[in-house]
């Protein structure tokens, strides 16, 4: 590694790090460069970080794979601003021999209280009620109590792990499901585990946190939103592959369901003639559960640690090396 490393951000759009003191901060560990708009091709995003050691990718949208880390020999690290890092292929990253680290706590309280505000948005049918009162209509549907109904969430890293909390302070019962559970998992968090088939089949709300890999894309899917109740709803802030997102459309044509709530998409943006935009019951963010002041500056201080840990010789947060 250079005395003064090259660190690229290629694609802070929109901007995350521009401006910012973490930037300043990062200038004091090498030669900085940051581009604020997207690549707009993969020849293009190579030349950006032709000369780079460490790429700090601050919007997933920007993807590393194969084609790019063989045109990169120079490049030694890359560093997510987020948890997932589905927007890196880890097995290219892995042979090429890249260090792939992400930031996996920095945000774990904010984008938990967006799944929680999501519920509750999809429980109070707020965006229908606005969007009748706006259209000068005074209908009162009935909503959901949320206390004493039973929260299934599927995945209990830590985001999954703050939502058991949010749900149980407001009174709601709360069943889990994950790849690996433990009677001392279950202990600690105060909760039942359950099988996935169990979990839709009980849950008045489901809510999705896992990360996606081969073995949760589609993880729910016609099957599984079958089992659910018709008054269920569903909240997905984990991925958008995660539920086959055409059984969605199948099931909220058939009427069932209360209600869904979505921070994540298959495909983002989503495009103006997606099916899941014809529904009323689905409330949607743009995958902004981490968009808060707050939350950009814990993990633009989180990359800017990674970087810094890595250039120390102690790397930390490693997802591939």
């Amino acid at each position: 590694m250079p005395e003064r490393p090259v660190i690229v951000i290629p694609g802070d759009d929109p901007s995350q790090f521009g401006g910012t003191p973490q930037l300043e901060r990062l200038r004091t560990l090498g030669e900085v460069v940051i581009y604020p708009s997207r690549p707009e091709s993969t020849e293009e995003k190579i030349a950006r970080v032709r000369d780079a050691d460490i790429i700090i990718n601050s919007r997933g949208i920007v993807t590393w794979g194969a084609e790019e880390f063989a045109a990169l020999p120079r490049l030694q690290m890359l560093t997510t601003c987020s948890i997932g890092v589905d927007s890196i292929d880890l097995a290219a990253a892995r042979s090429y021999g890249k260090t792939v680290c992400n930031v996996p706590l920095a945000t774990v309280p904010m984008v938990a209280e967006h799944l929680f505000g999501l519920m509750l948005a999809v429980a109070k049918q707020v965006a229908l009620q606005t969007a009748e009162i706006k259209a000068g209509r005074w209908n009162k549907p009935y909503n959901v109590f949320l206390r004493g109904k039973t929260l299934g969430v599927v995945g209990t890293g830590n985001i999954g792990a703050e939502l058991v909390r949010l749900g149980k302070a407001i009174g709601m019962e709360v069943i889990a499901w994950t790849f690996n559970p433990s009677s001392e998992r279950a202990t600690r968090l105060g909760i039942e585990f359950v099988e996935l088939e169990e979990l839709m089949v009980r849950a008045d709300v489901v809510s999705l946190n896992v990360k996606l890999t081969p073995d949760t894309r589609h993880l729910i899917s016609e099957r599984e939103l079958g089992l659910m109740k018709n008054s269920a709803i569903l909240i997905n802030g984990a991925r958008g592959r995660v539920v086959d997102e055409e059984a969605l459309c199948r099931v909220l044509d058939a009427g069932k369901l209360y209600g869904v709530g979505l921070d994540v998409f298959p495909e983002e943006p989503v495009a103006s003639d997606a099916s899941i935009l014809a529904y009323d019951r689905v409330v949607m963010t743009p995958h902004a559960a981490d968009q808060t002041p707050e939350a950009m500056d814990a993990v633009n201080s989180a990359a800017v640690e990674n970087v810094a840990a890595y250039l120390a010789g102690r790397p930390t947060n490693i997802v591939s090396s």
